[in-house]
Parts: C-alpha cells; structure tokens; sequence
C-alpha cells in the first residue's frame, strides 16, 4: 500500500509549513531539520501569539470590569475546546494541571484511593508518571500489580496481553494510546470494550500525551475514566496539562476548595492564556478539516477530518523514511542501522521511529545528527524516562525520530542521507 499518495499537496504543505515557528530555521537563525517532536512539539504561531496577547492582560476571569469578561470569554471557549471537541466529551470534567505528568500522578492516586478489587493492570511501556504511580499506590493500597509484557515485533503490547491479566477483582487498568518509544498505537477500543466485560466496574485511565497529536481522542466511546494529554506536544504552549475525568471519576473524594462542586478539579485561578492556545488549535486543525468537507459546520467533526488528514500525511512520511525512495535508501536497507519495534502495519504507528547503529552508541549518533543540522533525541538505558522501556525490547538505547506533519518528503530524504552518512563512520 502507498501512503504517500494521501499526503498534502506541495501548495497545501506550503502554507501549513508558514503557520508554525521555526520550520526552516533554529531560533537563533541556523539551518535546521526539527525531528524531536515527541519531546516539544513546533509549535504553531497563532498558539503562541494568542497566548501572549491573552497573557499580558493584567484582569482577572471572574472579576466585574470589561476586560476580566474577555479572559472569561476567551477561558470559556477554551474548556469548550478542550471537552467537546478535543475530548469528544458530553459530561465528565476537566481536570488542568501544571503538568500532564502531575495531573496523572494525581488522577491515579485518587482513583486507585476509591476502586474496588485486589489487583491493578498496567503496561511496560508505559510513561514514569503513569507507571510509577501504579506501582506506588498498589503497594500502599495493598493491590498486586499485573504488568503486560510488550511485542518485540509490532513494538506495543497486545490487546489479548492486557486482557489476559485482568478479571474480576481488578480495580484499576491504566494503558497509553501510543507508545513515546516506538510509535505504536494501542488497540485501546478492543483492550477497553473487552475489559468492561470482564468487570463492568474497574477504573480505566488512559495517558495519551504521545497520540494526541497525531490522531483523535475519545475517552466516552472507549469508556475512559481518565485521559490527559500535554498541549505543549500539541503545537500549543508550555506548562499546562489537562485531562478528562468521567463523571463517576470526577466525583471520587480528592483536594478541592469545601464551596465548590464536587466534581471540580480545578484549585485557585486558572490561566486564560493556556486556553485561548488551545482555541487556536482548534481553529487550525478544524481549518485542515474544512478543506476536506467544506460545507460542515460541527466543530468536532472538522477537528476530526483534520486529524485524519494529519495521521494520513504522517503515515507517508513514516513510509518513506522505512521504505526510501529512488535517491535514498530507507531505514529498513542502510547497513549498519536498525529499526527497533519495527511494527510492519503502518497503521497501527504514529510518526515516532527508534533506530540503532551497529557502530555507534545512541548518544554518539544523536551528536552526529546534530553535527548535520538534524534535531533528534537519544533514547538510553541510563535514563529513568526510558530503561523499562528499552529493556521490554532488549535493547541498550535508540535514537528517537520524532518528525511531524509540518515535514516534506524532501526533509525525509535529507534525513536518510544523513543517517547513511552516519552510519558508515
């Protein structure tokens, strides 16, 4: 199958390419190919603007005076954003926190305190602040810890896996969307759907921070409880963090002002700017989607044909980097190079690639793509971030590709010249 055939247009990429920072250049001027995604997303210039512009009023949301209404205006459309077109979501709550991380370490803490049963299931490949959160409350509640092993093949861990560790007593199941390793996508609908089956009242918490940019979330088809992402991986900005709470999950006993709601997350002011970022994200996404079906008006349905022309654009640009093409070898065929968790299907991968050098260390190799101008990031075993991980595929550490669908087929081919040239030292 040939997905480059689904990818932008050299017009339409053209004029995607113009609406984020730094897609040609460093920031100090220098020529560069940003392949750290995964880390940092580019980030998109109507985000960034919208937040310093909304950041500089000195007004407080909630307060009487004329221009505290446009921060409330402006926070309003943002958490609509957030839960009806990001989320999908009819009910539940929003939960923001200074970080994605944080905010899941407190929505396990909080639901692992209040779920039922004598053991929780997790996954090897899941993030710190998701694992060690599952660790660190099975023991204090007193709960066994299932771990499912991952797939040395597809690079993920397979739904009959998961599946096979829970039954009626489990409590908790907490298993990403995709893997920040390898790529791989979860099959969450069939890990989720047959896990209700088993015990229609477990806690299910989803960490979806690696997937959210590149394809759609919906925590209440799937039955979530808890789904965070990061809007700084999103094109958005820094120090934010949010997640959907379900209403049975937002209502569990956790640290809240005693005059608010019982299903508020949120303690002291929120931030206005962080919002009106994630509005123009929106507003960007559903503008991708608009070209595809230009009569539609419903905003979720825009934001979900954007994503799809996104994870359509991305799945070319993974194939040729695995593939090649008529100038440069791909990954796959450059001697002295290997394709960790080299899942096979590309559907079932996120633009997110793990390679090893026969020659070289992961560290020594992410030094020789700076050294070309090319921004990766090494993925080692001395790395709390990433041991687990790389043990799960018995490998020592991997330089991380993370490109984006901001990215040419041309910036492709750069990037396998590049990596034959470093392979050959």
């Amino acid at each position: 199958m040939n997905f480059t055939d689904d990818m932008f247009s050299e017009e339409e990429l053209e004029e995607i390419r113009s609406q984020f920072y730094y897609t040609e250049c460093d920031p100090e001027g220098n020529k560069r190919l940003f392949f750290d995604n995964a880390g940092g997303s580019l980030r998109l210039k109507r985000a960034e603007d919208e937040f310093h512009r909304i950041s500089s009023f000195p007004d407080a949301p909630g307060h009487s005076n004329r221009l505290a209404g446009v921060l409330e205006e402006a926070a309003k459309q943002g958490r609509r954003d957030l839960k009806e077109v990001i989320f999908n979501a009819s009910g539940g709550a929003l939960y923001p926190g200074y970080t994605a991380s944080a905010v899941m370490m407190e929505m396990t803490r909080v639901i692992s305190e209040n779920a039922v049963g004598t053991n929780y299931v997790t996954t090897v490949l899941e993030h710190p602040s998701s694992f060690d959160a599952m660790v660190l409350y099975a023991r204090k509640n007193g709960c066994e810890l299932r771990v499912a092993r991952a797939n040395r093949e597809t690079g993920g861990v397979d739904a009959g896996e998961v599946l096979s560790l829970i039954d009626k007593n489990t409590a908790v199941l907490s298993c990403m969307a995709a893997s920040n390793i390898s790529g791989y996508k979860y099959d969450i609908d069939t890990i989720f759907r047959e896990a209700r089956k088993i015990n229609p009242e477990l806690y299910i918490i989803c960490d979806a921070v690696q997937h959210a940019p590149h394809g759609k979330l919906d925590p209440e088809k799937y039955g979530v409880d808890a789904m965070n992402f990061a809007p700084y991986k999103f094109f958005g900005v820094r120090g934010f963090g949010v997640a959907y709470l379900s209403d049975r999950a937002a209502r569990l006993e956790h640290n809240r002002l005693a005059g608010k709601p019982k299903d508020e997350w949120l303690a002291g002011s929120e931030t206005p700017a962080h919002l009106a970022a994630v509005t123009e994200i929106v507003n960007y996404v559903t503008a991708l989607g608009q070209k595809k079906e230009s009569g539609c008006t419903d905003r979720r349905k825009l934001f979900e044909l954007g994503m799809e022309r996104i994870a359509a654009h991305e799945r070319g640009l993974l194939q040729i980097m695995l593939e090649g093409t008529k100038r440069e070898k791909g990954l796959r065929y450059i001697e002295g190079v290997k394709v960790q968790m080299d899942g096979r299907d590309l559907r079932t991968r996120d633009l997110i690639l793990g390679i090893e050098f026969e020659r070289l260390g992961a560290k020594q190799a992410a030094a020789e793509y700076e050294k070309r101008s090319i921004v990766t990031f090494e993925r080692t075993y001395d790395s709390i971030y990433s041991t687990r991980m790389l043990d799960a595929f018995a490998s020592k550490g991997v330089v991380r590709i993370s490109p984006l669908h901001v990215n040419t087929s041309r910036e492709m081919e750069d990037f396998l010249k590049a990596t034959s040239e470093i392979a050959g030292l």
